[in-house]
């Protein structure tokens, strides 16, 4: 890639009122790149405080530094990796925390000439475990 401005990338996030950061940090042995707990201030992607509470928890890892491509599948595989997804547990799991989970693909496609490339297992994959896969799309 010969630009600095990546046309892709993934995050994974996991979310709900009463989601506690801490748990799911155990839970998948990853770090954080992002976290709130519902009804606190929280650390913005700008690195200050935020003004207002949480609105709701969110625990979340994204592909951007980690992965250098414009392509979707990449970050989705990595992050698969990073995570050791599937796990047999996670939709249980999210069902008694009231939580859900997703992966939210940035695709940017200003000249109207790509199509997101999101595999068919990970769909699968993230439908089983009762996840979505949602692309935010640019033009």
């Amino acid at each position: 890639m010969t630009n600095t401005h990546q046309l892709a990338y993934v995050s994974f996030s996991v979310a709900g009122d009463s989601l506690h950061p801490e748990f799911w940090t155990e839970y998948f042995g990853v770090a954080p790149d992002f976290s709130v707990t519902k009804g606190q201030r929280f650390k913005t992607p700008s690195g200050r405080l935020s003004s207002v509470p949480g609105r709701t928890g969110v625990w979340g890892i994204r592909s951007k530094i980690a992965v250098c491509s414009d392509l979707l599948e990449p970050h989705l595989r990595y992050l698969v990796r990073h995570l050791n997804l599937p796990r047999a547990d996670l939709r249980q799991l999210l069902a008694d925390k009231g939580a859900h989970m997703r992966f939210f693909c940035y695709w940017d496609n200003k000249a109207g000439d790509r199509a997101p490339d999101v595999p068919i297992d990970i769909r699968v994959m993230m439908e089983a475990m009762g996840g979505t896969v949602e692309i935010d799309e640019y033009r």
